[in-house]
């Protein structure tokens, strides 16, 4: 395991931090959801109307999100809570952002020396996919696109320091 500092001065793109942003989904939708993640087949661009986001602030400076469609959404929170599909209402917001922020959570553990340099903003859930996201950082996102319960789940990393 590498500290953070001698991650971010090993490359600018981060690149390499792409398969401990996918551990850290695979682990959480494991435990929390008990569902397993598989490869999304294809780059092709998804309708994906449900976006959570949660920001990291300290020695690592970013924001993770986690965007799905409604269904997926939904799903997560019925798995989570335990109740039926048809059976689940407002809480897929309050659902969808512990998911993100447990990811978020995850991710930082897996770098060493950064669990306590690193703090967690609380999470904003976006509804509706007619919106743009701009960050003012300037590195490209890290993104995993993966298949939860058959249903596109993107979640992507950027990194501003």
């Amino acid at each position: 395991m590498k500290s953070v500092t001698e991650l971010l001065a090993a490359d600018g793109g981060h690149q390499d931090w792409v398969p401990l942003l996918d551990t850290a989904a695979r682990e959480v939708f494991e435990l929390m959801l008990r569902s397993q993640l598989t490869e999304l087949p294809s780059q092709e661009e998804v309708s994906l109307e449900v976006t959570s986001m949660v920001g990291l602030a300290g020695q690592l400076c970013g924001v993770l999100s986690v965007r799905c469609n409604g269904k997926g959404a939904a799903l997560m929170t019925s798995k989570m809570l335990g109740v039926p599909l048809d059976k689940v209402g407002p809480e897929v917001s309050d659902a969808l952002g512990e998911v993100c922020n447990m990811i978020a959570g995850n991710f930082k553990n897996k770098i060493a020396g950064l669990a306590e340099g690193c703090m967690l903003s609380p999470p904003t859930v976006i509804t509706g996919s007619d919106y743009n996201l701009h960050s003012m950082g300037a590195s490209p996102a890290l993104e995993v696109r993966m298949l939860f319960e058959n249903m596109p789940i993107v979640i992507s990393l950027e990194i501003h320091s």
